[in-house]
């Protein structure tokens, strides 16, 4: 039998009636895919404001798709306690590798059945119930049954309601999913204090490639033992730790050991209280991450007057292709530096670079970095916007802007916001883009 392309007739059979009743035209798109596509391996469903009865009618649907590898059922947030009759068809999923369920208001219940049909799917490999924010309380269940699932390859709880106990009942599961590559626990804000008691277990994630912590309120204590961990983690090439103000205060030695995951492709640091002593840790284990290609500083103060540490740390060979420096306090200073290091090459490579809200940069210190701006040709964005309270007339550096772009061909954003700019300096703009066949967007 042609479970595939006998799919619309099986569905007449299954739900009587159900060609005028499906209750949303993606579920019908779906089915119409179905004859079209007898090998459908994907069933993506995102964002389409699926409900209850949506969900009824994929029950039946789901036993046509023994070779199903991917569901996608993210943003839509009234399938919520609903999820019960479609996970009791898990067990005609043999095949099913991916699970999105992403935003879409899952209760405790949900989490309760899913964690009990994780049995039947033991070849996925990742699992998304990010931005669910009401079932922190329920992922012990799941952790408990990650041992079913030990292929798992990317873990995103995103936002989930993570409390305090929660990670200690992850690391728990850690020790069954060695091929796990991704983890974001991120934005679940009173995780912090979680990590002190038990993270043991992370330091057997050797494939770990992306560790997002950020706006975990990770305190001083979790910092000394992830001081101990993260470094162990060989294979990381993302770190995300932004937005966690603690660790400004007590990074010294974790920033120092970054020279022993020279594997770092990005280091996300935005908003961390960094101090002068952690910075100069970073700048000092910058020299041993050669393929570093994003570098984010924002919002740490520490960073003006000193920016000239970490571009030390900068090689010829250097990767770097995006650096983030927004309301850093920079100075005149920091800017001709940052001028002195592109004309020498080390950050020829870069393709986005944010330098707003640093008020206290003059029209000179301005001025001396568009001059050297020039040998950025693979810049495509460029954000040197003011505070929105703070704004200002565009001085001298203006023409040495306008004379900087036609030697930048591919920048296609620019953002100026905060700097006013008279009717004449606008078209200067404007003229710049048309005589050069550039397309820069231009937000003033």
């Amino acid at each position: 039998m042609n479970n595939f392309r006998a799919g619309t007739q099986i569905m007449k059979q299954a739900l009587p009636g159900a060609e005028s009743t499906l209750c949303h035209w993606r579920v019908r798109q779906f089915l119409e895919k179905l004859d079209k596509q007898p090998n459908n391996k994907v069933l993506d469903l995102n964002n389409c404001a699926l409900n209850a009865s949506d969900i009824k009618e994929l029950t039946a649907i789901i036993p046509l798709l023994p070779d199903l590898e991917e569901i996608d059922l993210s943003w839509n947030d009234f399938i919520g306690g609903a999820l019960q009759t479609l996970t009791l068809q898990f067990s005609h999923m043999q095949e099913l590798k991916v699970l999105r369920l992403n935003n879409c208001r899952l209760t405790a219940k949900d989490i309760t059945f899913l964690a009990q049909l994780l049995h039947r799917i033991q070849n996925l490999e990742e699992l998304d119930l990010s931005i669910n924010k009401n079932i922190g309380c329920s992922l012990k269940s799941i952790a408990q049954e990650l041992k079913y699932v030990s292929g798992l390859k990317v873990l995103n709880l995103h936002m989930c309601g993570l409390k305090q106990d929660g990670f200690p009942c992850l690391d728990d599961a850690f020790q069954h999913i060695p091929e796990l590559k991704k983890l974001d626990v991120s934005c679940n804000k009173e995780m912090g204090g979680g990590f002190q008691n038990s993270a043991a277990h992370l330091a057997n994630l050797i494939n770990l490639e992306v560790l997002d912590l950020h706006q975990c309120r990770i305190t001083e204590e979790d910092m000394a033992v992830l001081t101990q961990i993260i470094p162990l983690l060989s294979s990381l090439q993302e770190l995300d730790l932004s937005s966690n103000k603690s660790v400004g205060i007590s990074s010294d030695n974790l920033l120092s050991r970054f020279r022993f995951l020279p594997k770092l492709k990005s280091v996300l640091l935005s908003n961390c209280s960094l101090l002068q002593n952690s910075f100069a840790s970073l700048a000092e284990a910058a020299l041993h991450l050669p393929e570093l290609k994003i570098l984010d500083l924002s919002w740490n103060k520490c960073v003006g007057g000193n920016l000239k540490l970490i571009l030390k740390a900068l090689n010829l060979e250097a990767e770097l292709q995006e650096l983030r420096l927004s309301s850093c306090s920079l100075v005149d200073k920091d800017l001709a530096c940052l001028a002195l290091v592109i004309q020498d090459g080390p950050l020829a490579k870069l393709q986005k670079l944010d330098l707003s809200y640093n008020n206290h940069i003059s029209d000179q210190g301005w001025s001396t970095f568009y001059q050297g701006i020039v040998a950025l040709e693979q810049l495509s964005e460029l954000d040197v916007s003011l505070r929105p309270a703070s704004r200002r007339d565009c001085g001298e550096w203006f023409g040495k802007l306008l004379a900087a772009m036609p030697k930048l061909p591919i920048l296609s954003e620019l953002d100026l916001q905060g700097w006013i700019l008279s009717e004449r300096q606008q078209k200067q703009l404007e003229s710049c883009n048309w005589n050069n066949e550039q397309n820069v967007h231009f937000d003033t």
